[in-house]
């Protein structure tokens, strides 16, 4: 976790280098979900393979840029393209991103993803309001030893998602007449999708939703100290006893389609911050 410390500053310094601005607010945009993106004014795009230690976008969909910025008067980081274990990073790896934004000043984390629904009253195109998650990936970013001046040795999981951000996002989705689910997601690996079996269980276990992202980003987002908003965007039906097989072109479709309601939102959560 030393040597975490130490890359850590590296990528924060190289990217003052280029714009010296303490963003308030981080954003990871996932699958179809970028035009948060050109909602950012006054612009800084750095790719990543120029940022020490940042691991390399390799999903088709992920643009694997980091942009600063504003909406409104707000300064922002956004992440244009996050990282997954599937790829072959680590959860390390993955989270490291976070821990950056971190460094950077941001103080909150908006976090989004898509997802396959398994909750019957959940509809394609749906936004999902994250209200908690289960860890089935298998890893973990925090094993290993604990560097104090990233975060606590057991950080309190009780609420990863902030009631209070979810109380904003809910009053934003009425103004703006925009339905909004409220669930629970589950992480998984990837990359294949799952079987009818493991739908089942998912589901049995209490969760609404699945997909291959978001749980380490958060995982080391409570451990830095972000108060986080977690928001999906419902891709997919994954219903057990009518399974189709998966379209990804499809799936990014329906991403794209449903984007500006997810936009819409975040851009009046981080205005009203």
């Amino acid at each position: 976790m030393s040597d975490l410390f130490t890359k850590v500053e590296e990528a924060k310094n190289y990217i003052n280098s280029v714009k010296n601005i303490k963003p308030e607010i981080a954003i990871i945009l996932g699958t179809g979900l970028g035009g948060v993106g050109h909602e950012i004014k006054n612009k800084t795009v750095i790719s990543y393979k120029n940022i020490p230690h940042f691991p390399l976008s390799t999903v088709e969909s992920h643009d694997g840029e980091l942009i600063l910025g504003k909406i409104g008067n707000k300064n922002v980081v956004a992440m244009q393209g996050r990282l997954h274990i599937y790829e072959g990073y680590s959860a390390v790896e993955v989270s490291f991103p976070v821990r950056v934004m971190k460094a950077l000043g941001a103080k909150h984390l908006i976090i989004s993803n898509a997802c396959g629904g398994m909750n019957p009253q959940f509809k394609t195109g749906d936004v999902m309001v994250i209200t908690d998650h289960i860890n089935l990936m298998g890893h973990n970013p925090l094993i290993g030893s604990n560097d104090s001046r990233l975060g606590p040795r057991f950080p309190d999981m009780s609420e990863p998602y902030d009631k209070k951000l979810i109380e904003l996002a809910d009053t934003i989705a009425r103004e703006e007449k925009i339905k909004i689910q409220h669930g629970v997601y589950v992480g998984v690996t990837g990359p294949c999708l799952e079987t009818k079996a493991e739908y089942r269980f998912l589901r049995l276990i209490g969760a609404d939703v699945v997909g291959m992202s978001t749980v380490p980003e958060v995982i080391v987002g409570v451990h830095c100290g972000f108060k986080i908003l977690g928001l999906s965007i419902v891709t997919d039906q994954c219903f057990p006893d009518c399974l189709k097989p998966a379209d990804i072109t499809e799936i990014i479709k329906i991403a794209n389609e449903a984007e500006p309601k997810l936009t819409k939102v975040v851009v009046k959560v981080i205005e009203k911050l």
